[in-house]
């Protein structure tokens, strides 16, 4: 294993490079930041690695490049072993898609786009509601970075799809990389149109086949289309960001997208630990959401032909358990050049909601539009920082509700359901294969999250954000490194990566205990926790409804918790029935939250602030000054 390692994430505004090197085996040594240099005058993003990695060397007294070279190997004090990097340079991925039906092979295809990574500036189906005309002006201001076409099932009807590949091919779409870049076309629809799809394009594109993303009705395949989609990317849309050639040539060609980086990481975690795990990364033009899950789906009747099970077997074959990974782009949400877009999104009367004091909404929305146009600038006033944090809490609501539809089941089709199933249908009609009840660990990540000013108010969003069910365990990314240790997964063995992650990455904020029932009355009992502390101390506490409180415990220390939820309400095992979990501690120890779910704030004005105070206080987040804005 490398004795020294650099990392670099080239970002859409900071390129952030990170030392690891010998310190009871391979460990965090430093970092350093600097801006990204795509745009003028610079237009290199090597100049932005190059001044990252100059402020690490005389952070570290270590000479790590030389003549826009790293110096491998290393040796005394000059030099690392080995140089990875990840990029987003450039703003990501901007993709359109299209498909035939809007609520089914579109859907799929947006699910396939989102999976990959990509931000998906709009969706095109035959029944969107649009002209023609429309679409053709759509597709030509939109400019995007590659396009996926998607509709029919194999075999099928190739009208639909050929018209929607037809007003691509009119609509002769630049790309937002300029000219001298032609435009990449994923092909994943009914196989049989291919050739004509080929006819209709391949003057202003290069068009890829992958297999069909719902080959018959029943089936959802996107997997192909998901991975052409990131092949693409690094290869032709990544590497047009201007010096981008230069730095794959000194990493040696080591380079991931971020959100594939960090999406890989977390996919270990949860492989490895065989846990369910989310995380979301909230910046200032995006918010990232990623889940790598156990789910339990239905087999249908294709799946059954497909893998030779005999019909009459159903009752044998039912379901089929199996991990999934998730990742989700929202492209609006973010707390710098997307502030505006949560605003829009949210409405100004749920970002108030989370203030202790009063504004007016066009205040509100002078000091947001000022964020927009000042994105770099950080808040200078405790009444900035509460606003600030209140944006933070609606734009992770959005992007993670996002999420769990992207994550859902097939659109178009008859499933059997249960009753209880029908009961628990998200939006849009679709059931999401994310239970909150199952998630055994949340992460927070993202400049808002990771430079709190206090680790609790991190907490305190991620908390109002999220919305923990059960038992959760809760952390924060401490400076963004996950997509450094992503694209060292490949490099290092499996527990110095744990380590890495552990000891230097995440930092622990306690874990949240939240019964799920019907709207209680306030101070009426959810549940009753007994919490044995393993050295003969024991404590009896009790989860009231509409209450928050914060046992300490301290980081690193672990205790064993049994739950005992009232009638009627749930902490992981069903209704009224006993939870044992060992649980960790973290700057805000064992959190008793029986807020309930979704959160309803008071409307009486008075008592919505005296029940925000009572919140912020019983975690600490916010000191009295905080508050008396």
């Amino acid at each position: 294993m490398a004795d020294y390692i650099l990392a670099i994430d080239v970002g859409s505004t900071t390129t952030k490079a990170i030392l690891f090197g010998p310190r009871e085996g391979l460990r965090f040594i430093d970092w350093a930041g600097a801006p990204t240099t795509v745009e003028k005058p610079h237009e290199d993003v090597l100049v932005g690695v190059r001044n990252a990695v100059t402020m690490l060397e005389q952070q570290t007294g270590r000479k790590m490049i030389e003549n826009d070279i790293i110096i491998t190997p290393a040796m005394g004090d000059r030099g690392v072993d080995q140089f990875v990097a990840t990029s987003s340079a450039g703003g990501g991925l901007q993709m359109l898609v299209t498909g035939v039906i809007k609520n089914m092979t579109a859907e799929s295809a947006n699910k396939a786009a989102l999976g990959a990574g990509a931000i998906v500036s709009d969706v095109l189906s035959v029944d969107d509601g649009r002209t023609d005309l429309e679409r053709i002006q759509r597709i030509q201001r939109l400019r995007p970075d590659m396009v996926l076409i998607s509709g029919g099932i194999d075999g099928g009807n190739k009208d639909h799809v050929l018209s929607m590949a037809e007003l691509v091919a009119m609509a002769q779409p630049e790309s937002r990389l300029g000219d001298r870049f032609k435009l990449p076309v994923v092909y994943a629809g009914n196989v049989d149109a291919r050739a004509e799809v080929e006819a209709f394009l391949s003057r202003i594109a290069t068009i890829h086949h992958v297999e069909n993303l719902r080959p018959v009705l029943e089936e959802e395949n996107l997997e192909p289309a998901g991975d052409k989609i990131q092949e693409l990317f690094l290869e032709h849309v990544m590497s047009h960001a201007p010096g981008y050639d230069k730095l794959l040539e000194i990493t040696s060609g080591h380079i991931m997208a971020t959100p594939s980086a960090v999406g890989s990481l977390l996919h270990r975690i949860g492989l490895a630990k065989n846990i369910n795990v989310m995380a979301v990364d909230i910046g200032g033009a995006t918010t990232d959401v990623f889940s790598s899950l156990m789910v339990t789906h239905q087999m249908h009747d294709a799946t059954y032909i497909k893998e030779g099970v005999n019909k009459r077997e159903l009752s044998a074959f039912d379901t089929v358990t199996e991990r999934k990974f998730n990742r989700s782009v929202d492209a609006n949400l973010g707390m710098s050049y997307s502030i505006g877009n949560v605003l829009a999104e949210a409405k100004g009367v749920n970002i108030q909601r989370w203030l202790p004091f009063d504004i007016m909404e066009d205040d509100l929305r002078d000091i947001l539009s000022n964020k927009m146009i000042h994105p770099t600038i950080l808040p200078q006033t405790r009444k900035a920082v509460l606003i600030e944090h209140a944006v933070a809490r609606e734009a992770i609501n959005l992007a993670i509700t996002r999420h769990r539809y992207m994550a859902s089941g097939l659109s178009g089709i008859h499933i059997r359901r249960s009753i209880n199933e029908v009961f628990t249908q998200d939006i849009m009609g679709n059931l999401s294969q994310i239970d909150m009840l199952d998630l055994d660990i949340v992460i927070g990540s993202g400049g808002v999250l990771s430079h709190a000013p206090n680790r609790n108010q991190a907490l305190m969003i991620m908390l109002d954000s999220f919305q923990p069910e059960g038992v959760t365990e809760m952390y924060v990314d401490s400076i963004f490194m996950m997509p450094h240790l992503g694209v060292m997964a490949d490099i290092i063995d499996y527990e110095t990566l744990m380590t890495l992650l552990k000891e230097d990455c995440l930092i622990a904020l306690g874990t949240c205990i939240a019964p799920i029932g019907p709207a209680a009355r306030i101070g009426s009992n959810l549940a009753d926790v007994t919490i044995d502390y393993g050295n003969g101390h024991v404590e009896m506490h009790s989860i009231k409804a509409g209450t928050l409180e914060s046992i300490p415990l301290a980081d690193g220390i672990e205790a064993t918790v049994s739950i005992k939820p009232a009638f009627n309400y749930n902490c992981g095992e069903g209704k009224g029935k006993v939870v044992k979990a060992l649980v960790v501690g973290g700057s805000g120890g064992i959190i008793l939250d029986g807020r309930g779910r979704p959160l309803h704030l008071p409307k009486d004005h008075n008592e919505r602030i005296s029940t925000l105070r009572r919140w912020y206080n019983a975690l600490g987040a916010y000191s009295n000054n905080y508050l008396e804005v």
